[in-house]
């Protein structure tokens, strides 16, 4: 088992703001209204799968695309304009279908942030939350789409890790240097942390998950264990372990 001395040093040393220019979250980044940021942090977040650097260089060619005025463009959305943008396993109707939804959502409720409230006040839990928000997603399809689409929007209900919208969360809520902390209606202590294979893999060398499926009990498992180091703000240790693994470090 890892000392929590050491975690707390290691995740020190990983959240700078250094860790952002290799990282999905340099997009949303580069915007300072709240809307701009939200639409960047959720886009970049259910696009970064698979290889780093082909999902960097992907977002980096539909911002682009964007003309970098993410608000703007979901408003004046024309699904011409990313004709034949894709990537990996969803196809170009995947993510046409994400911004029409995207645009209903800001043109007629508020936004993501609302989305997102309204879940979170239901029983001030993360997996209630997301069943609401992945419900009005899906309640929402009007076209035809494939699995990429629910690839990008995972359903909670399937008990995965949901890793792509733990990401995004903590992007949303925690301080910077490196997270954004824009919305303040879930507390740091609430989150859970984003897991993907190599945070496991090196959760479980280090001690701290035992659960040997990659699924919702594991996150919760690992939030747990890093919540009896810091109970207010155990997502913080998403920095060490994952900054581990990148650099091969462990």
């Amino acid at each position: 088992m890892i000392t929590k001395t050491k975690l707390e040093e290691l995740a020190e040393k990983y959240e700078t703001s250094d860790f952002i220019k290799d990282d999905p979250i340099q997009f949303p980044h580069r915007f300072e209204k709240p809307e701009d940021i939200e639409i960047s942090a959720f886009l970049s977040s259910i696009v970064a799968f698979g290889s780093r650097k082909a999902f960097i260089g992907k977002l980096d060619e539909l911002f682009k695309i964007m003309e970098n005025k993410p608000l703007e463009f979901v408003l004046n959305f024309n699904p011409e304009s990313i004709k034949g943008f894709k990537y990996r396993i969803f196809k170009n109707s995947d993510l046409i279908e994400v911004f029409f939804i995207l645009n209903r959502l800001y043109s007629q409720y508020g936004g993501l942030k609302k989305l997102f409230e309204y879940g979170f006040k239901q029983d001030n839990t993360i997996l209630t939350m997301l069943k609401v928000v992945v419900d009005y997603f899906y309640l929402n399809v009007k076209h035809d789409v494939g699995r990429g689409f629910y690839n990008m929007i995972p359903n909670p209900k399937n008990k995965g890790s949901m890793k792509k919208m733990n990401l995004f969360l903590r992007w949303m809520v925690r301080k910077p240097p490196v997270d954004l902390g824009i919305w303040d209606f879930i507390p740091s202590s609430k989150l859970l942390i984003p897991l993907d294979v190599h945070v496991s893999r090196i959760s479980r060398e280090m001690g701290l998950l035992e659960r040997n499926v990659d699924d919702f009990k594991a996150v919760l498992e690992l939030t747990e264990n890093l919540k009896k180091i810091d109970p207010n703000d155990p997502v913080k240790f998403d920095f060490a372990i994952f900054g581990l693994g990148v650099n091969g470090e462990w």
